[in-house]
C-alpha cells in the first residue's frame, strides 16, 4: 500500500467515524479491506490470531477494573463530600469555588480515569452552588470542562492503558509519568483562575471557614487519597502489576462504599452494568485497532511513512510541533479514543525513529487528547458541562470559558517539550 493510498484510506476512515459509523467498525473495515487488497483472501487467516491474542491479553483486564473503581467511587457519594472538604480549604483563594472545581476534578481524576465522568460528577455537585452564589457561568463551565480533562492525565487513566497496549509501552511507567505533569497542569489552571479574577475586577471569595471545621472536613478526603496511594504506591514500588494494582484499588473502593452505607445489590448491579458497557466498547475498539495495525505492518506503511518524514529533514522537536497542530485540528472533529487508535499506529513509529522517548510521547498524546476534549465543535467535555448546567443558556458559555485553558495546555505542552524531565524523571527512578 503506497503512502498516497494510505492517506486516502485514513481520510475515508475519519469520514466514516464523522458520519456516525461506530469507531470499531470503521477501523476494522479499513484494515480488512486494505489487507485483502494487498494480500487477497488469505489475509483473513491472519486476523483470527490477532483477535484471539488481544482478547487474551492479561494487561487489558485492568481496563474493566479501573472503570469499576471509578463507578464505585462515583455512586458512593464520595465526590459530594470531597467537594465540601475542598471548598472549605480552597474557597478563600481569589476565584473562590472555581479553585474547588479544579481541585475536585484533580482528586477525582486520581481515582476515576475518565475525563467525561470527572467533568459530569464534579459538575453535578458544583454548578447549583456556583449559580446560587452568583459566579460567572462562563468561568464556571470553563473551569469544569478543563478540570475534567485531568481525568486522563492524572493516573490511573484508561487512555494511558490504551496507548500502552497499542505501543507495548509500560503502563506502570506511563501512570507514574503522569503524576508530575498532572499536578503542574492543575497548578497552572488554578493560577489562571486567580489571575483572571483580578483582571476581571470581580474577585470572588468564599466566607472564611473556622480551622476546626476545616480540619473536620479532611476525613472526606481520606477515601480518594488512600485509593490513589494504594494504586500508585503498589506500582511505584514494584509490589503489584497494573492489573493487580487495579484489583487492590477496587477492593479499597468496595470498603469505602460499604463504610458509607451505600453498598447494596442495586448499586453493585448498576456499577457492573456500566462497567460492562464501557469496557466492551473500549476492548472492541482496541481489537479493531490491532487489525488495522496488522494491515499497516504487513503493507510496510509505517516504514514508508518513517522514511518519508526522515526525508523531510524534520528534527524530533519539529515533528512534535507539527503534531501539535495536527492533533489540535483533529481534536476539533474526533473524540479521544478515536484519535488515539486512529493515529498512534502511524505517529508512534515515526516519533520513536526520531529518538522521542515512548513514555514521554505517551504523555504528549494524552495532553493532545485532553485538548480535543475542550475544542469545539466536538469537545465532549463542553457538551457534558453544558448538559448539566442548571440555568438555560447557550453552549457558547462553555466554549469561551474553556478557551483560555486550551491555550494553557498548548503552552504546557511546549514546556514539557523544552524540559522533558518533567515527564521522564519520576518513571526513571521507579
Amino acid at each position: 500500500m503506497s503512502i498516497g493510498l494510505f492517506f486516502v484510506a485514513f481520510v475515508l476512515m475519519i469520514g466514516m467515524m464523522l458520519v456516525g459509523l461506530p469507531i470499531a467498525v470503521s477501523m476494522a473495515l479499513v484494515g480488512i479491506v486494505g489487507g485483502i487488497s494487498a494480500y487477497g483472501i488469505p489475509f483473513m487467516d491472519s486476523i483470527a490470531p490477532v483477535v484471539w491474542g488481544v482478547q487474551n491479553e492479561n494487561l487489558l483486564t485492568s481496563i474493566p477494573l479501573f472503570v469499576l473503581l471509578g463507578e464505585l467511587l462515583l455512586r458512593s457519594g464520595i465526590a459530594d463530600r470531597m467537594y465540601i472538604a475542598l471548598s472549605a480549604w480552597l474557597g478563600r483563594l481569589p476565584g473562590g469555588l472555581l479553585h474547588t472545581n479544579i481541585g475536585s476534578c484533580a482528586l477525582f481524576a486520581a481515582t476515576s480515569g475518565s475525563s467525561v465522568a470527572t467533568a459530569a460528577t464534579v459538575g453535578t455537585v458544583a454548578l447549583p452552588s456556583l449559580l446560587k452564589r452568583g459566579y460567572s457561568m462562563r468561568a464556571s463551565l470553563g473551569s469544569l470542562a478543563a478540570g475534567g480533562t485531568l481525568g486522563i492525565l492524572i493516573p490511573p487513566s484508561v487512555n494511558m492503558i490504551v496507548y500502552g497496549s497499542l505501543t507495548n509501552t509500560s503502563i506502570g511507567k506511563l501512570f507514574i509519568a503522569g503524576i508530575i505533569p498532572g499536578l503542574l497542569l492543575t497548578g497552572c489552571f488554578m493560577l489562571w483562575i486567580a489571575i483572571s479574577s483580578y483582571i476581571s475586577g470581580n474577585v470572588m471569595r468564599e466566607a472564611k471557614v473556622p480551622m476546626a471545621e476545616r480540619l473536620r472536613t479532611l476525613k472526606f478526603l481520606v477515601p480518594p487519597v488512600i485509593v490513589f496511594g494504594i494504586v500508585m504506591g503498589s506500582l511505584y514500588f514494584g509490589i503489584a502489576t497494573t492489573t493487580e494494582s487495579a484489583a487492590l484499588g477496587v477492593t479499597a473502593a468496595l470498603f469505602f462504599t460499604w463504610q458509607s452505607g451505600k453498598l447494596n445489590r442495586e448499586l453493585l448491579r448498576n456499577c457492573f452494568m456500566s462497567t460492562a458497557r464501557v469496557s466492551g466498547m473500549i476492548l472492541l475498539i482496541i481489537m479493531a485497532a490491532f487489525i488495522l495495525n496488522l494491515t499497516i505492518s504487513l503493507t510496510g506503511v509505517a516504514e514508508s511513512m518513517t522514511k518519508w518524514v526522515a526525508g523531510l529533514g524534520l528534527s524530533a522537536t519539529g515533528l512534535i510541533l507539527a503534531l501539535i497542530v495536527f492533533y489540535l485540528i483533529l481534536g476539533m472533529f474526533m473524540d479521544v479514543l478515536s484519535m488515539q487508535v486512529a493515529t498512534i499506529p502511524i505517529t508512534f513509529p515515526i516519533a520513536t525513529a526520531l529518538g522521542v522517548d515512548p513514555v514521554w510521547f505517551g504523555i504528549f498524546i494524552v495532553l493532545m487528547c485532553e485538548l480535543g476534549l475542550i475544542t469545539p465543535p466536538v469537545g465532549m467535555n463542553l457538551f457534558v458541562v453544558h448538559g448539566i448546567r442548571p440555568d438555560k443558556g447557550g453552549i457558547e458559555d462553555a466554549i469561551w470559558g474553556a478557551l483560555p485553558y486550551a491555550a494553557i495546555m498548548i503552552l504546557f505542552t511546549l514546556l514539557i517539550l523544552a524540559v522533558p524531565q518533567i515527564v521522564t524523571w519520576l518513571p526513571a527512578n521507579m
